[in-house]
């Protein structure tokens, strides 16, 4: 039986909004190390395939009192002191391609990758918000930044097979620990960057560590069948799971890519309880803690909308969201529950509050593992990211009683078999496109 994917969305404050007001939460010890490294190794002991850590380069929804998605913890910094304290699990970090240079991206992935032993992967991101922190007055349009994108991901791979695997020789004789002729520049001109190479480190253990991706518009499924091993996706209702991911392997497929090594994992939110009424009481006790005004704030911002007119009680008017433009993948989702399911905003509210989008289950083991099971055996998904609803109790229920019964079920490994993050997915290393000493050679 083939195996779920499974990665952790890790937000120490917790994937419910305001959940950290729950007592025992440790929400006096974020931003630091010791918190993090419980929850690294209680995935680590339930044999998770990676830790995934998202990214804001900036503090404007923090300015509207959202603790969920922030920067508290930078991903580079953050998941290279996780690396010292783990020995199995990825590490997945989020790096815009709006806000960085290729370079810098490129050496930042690699020493992760040598310092963690191939457990390394980059999610590839653009960004809507934030560039006045970094000297520009206005975001691109969305169109833009994929291209950039794109073209940013081309440099940054070209970069990490600028070394011939076997560059470092280590030859004490005659004093040479590389091979400089094992290493080529890439010179590299594009619409966006000029970048001449070669990166300053040897090659990778991974080769290259793993590309993900989490754009489900129509720009990002292009950049993500392109390019990525995993696809990050919100996808809430099973049918449209199914097509979404038939729709990203198609399109891995016609850029002559083979679809297997395109893994689709959606989000699942899973409070898991011994009870389904002690589940439901932990569902209701999490929605007590939130801030409906604050609520409000907080949609208004990811829709760029003024709603402060608008009665709780009343869904989201259809021409709001069209004054909005083209919406973004969660803009859609949104949407969908305002305008075609007749959500209220209270209702909204709450939603968001508790799943952003992403699928959000209260139940025994059992019953979010027969959820699970479904998604997967339907072809929904390769596996999910779990965002735990809070923490740390609620991490430690998906890892001590949800994950062991997927594994009872043939659904997810008891053992780790590999140990670099490509191992864990069943992707192979890639080759060096620019081949080894000889062909390194000719391209001079």
């Amino acid at each position: 039986m083939a195996h779920m994917h499974l990665t952790t969305f890790v937000m120490p404050l917790g994937y419910h909004r305001n959940s950290w007001c729950r007592p025992g939460s440790r929400a006096e010890e974020v931003p630091g190390l010791g918190f993090l490294s419980d929850i690294a190794r209680m995935a680590e002991e339930a044999k998770l395939d990676a830790l995934f850590f998202g990214d804001v380069a900036h503090a404007t929804s923090t300015l509207r009192g959202d603790t969920m998605m922030n920067g508290f913890y930078e991903p580079m910094t953050t998941l290279a002191a996780l690396a010292a304290r783990t020995e199995r699990i990825g590490l997945i970090g989020t790096l815009s391609t709006s806000l960085y240079e290729p370079y810098n991206v490129a050496r930042l992935l690699s020493s992760l990758d040598h310092l963690s032993g191939g457990r390394a992967g980059w999610n590839i991101v653009t960004s809507a918000d934030g560039y006045r922190n970094f000297g520009i007055e206005a975001a691109p349009e969305p169109e833009e930044r994929y291209r950039r994108s794109e073209e940013f991901v081309r440099v940054v791979e070209e970069l990490w097979d600028s070394w011939s695997d076997d560059a470092v020789i280590v030859d004490r004789a005659e004093r040479r620990w590389l091979d400089p002729e094992r290493l080529r520049r890439i010179d590299f001109e594009g619409d966006y960057f000029r970048v001449e190479g070669p990166l300053n480190m040897p090659r990778s253990p991974q080769g290259r560590p793993v590309l993900v991706q989490a754009g489900s518009s129509g720009p990002g499924m292009r950049l993500g069948s392109a390019v990525a091993n995993i696809i990050y996706t919100a996808q809430p209702d099973l049918q449209q799971a199914v097509e979404f991911s038939a729709r990203m392997k198609a399109l891995a497929a016609e850029q002559g890519r083979e679809p297997g090594e395109v893994k689709v994992i959606p989000g699942i939110v899973p409070v898991v309880a011994d009870s389904q009424a002690e589940a439901d009481e932990i569902a209701a006790e999490l929605s007590s803690f939130l801030d409906v005004e604050q609520g409000r704030l907080q949609i208004a911002g990811d829709l760029q909308a003024d709603l402060s007119d608008l009665e709780l009680d009343e869904p989201i008017p259809a021409e709001r969201f069209a004054s909005i433009g083209t919406l973004s993948s969660r803009q859609g989702i949104y949407r969908r529950k305002s305008v075609e399911q007749g959500l209220s905003l209270r209702e909204l509210i709450y939603d968001r509050a508790r799943s952003t989008g992403h699928q959000w289950v209260a139940g025994t083991a059992e019953t979010v593992a027969d959820r699970m099971q479904q998604w997967f055996e339907a072809g929904a998904c390769d596996g999910f990211n779990l965002n735990s609803p809070y923490n740390p109790d609620g991490f430690e229920r998906i890892c001590t009683k949800l994950v062991p019964e997927l594994q009872n079920r043939g659904l997810f490994r008891s053992e780790y078999t590999g140990v670099t993050l490509r191992d864990h997915l069943g992707l192979p290393r890639p080759a060096n496109r620019f081949g080894g000493a000889a062909d390194a050679e000719r391209a001079r």
